[in-house]
């Protein structure tokens, strides 16, 4: 049962932590301290997960993989704990983690930002995954009107 609530807690934390660096962060940082207060955390929860937000979005920034996993660790031993103290956390936290997890739903949740610089480009410009079969007909040179 220890390794299933390790699992769980790990979990957990990296969808956690998933979240944080998401749009749907608020929603989620509401209903994650909402789960710890039912665990009898007090109120600090909400601006520990403030704090562990902000420390992440900074680790991002400064491609600091280590703060980054620090922050993740802190939350899955947190997890672990809440879970090991109350066993209906577990059902609990597995049900939240459904309904937050933008995976569980079987599409990827994937951001993009396209950005195209350095010039004019003559011809098509495609970002994505799984590409096949595609065809485009286009000379590659700048049309009369733009060479003018």
């Amino acid at each position: 049962m220890e390794a299933e609530l390790a699992a769980l807690a790990a979990s957990g934390a990296t969808t956690l932590v998933g979240l944080m660096v998401s749009d749907s962060w608020t929603a989620a940082r509401d209903r994650v301290a909402r789960f710890f207060a039912r665990r009898g955390d007090d109120g600090a929860v909400e601006e520990e997960l403030r704090s562990a937000q902000a420390e992440l979005a900074a680790a991002r920034d400064a491609r600091d993989e280590d703060a980054a996993a620090g922050v993740e660790a802190e939350w899955r031993t947190r997890l672990r704990r809440a879970l090991e103290a109350d066993p209906r956390a577990a059902e609990e936290l597995r049900s939240l983690l459904a309904e937050l997890d933008p995976r569980e739903g079987g599409e990827p949740s994937v951001s993009v930002r396209n950005s195209i610089s350095g010039g004019v480009q003559h011809g098509p410009v495609v970002q994505g995954q799984s590409f096949s079969g595609l065809t485009f007909h286009s000379s590659g040179g700048p049309s009369s009107h733009e060479r003018d």
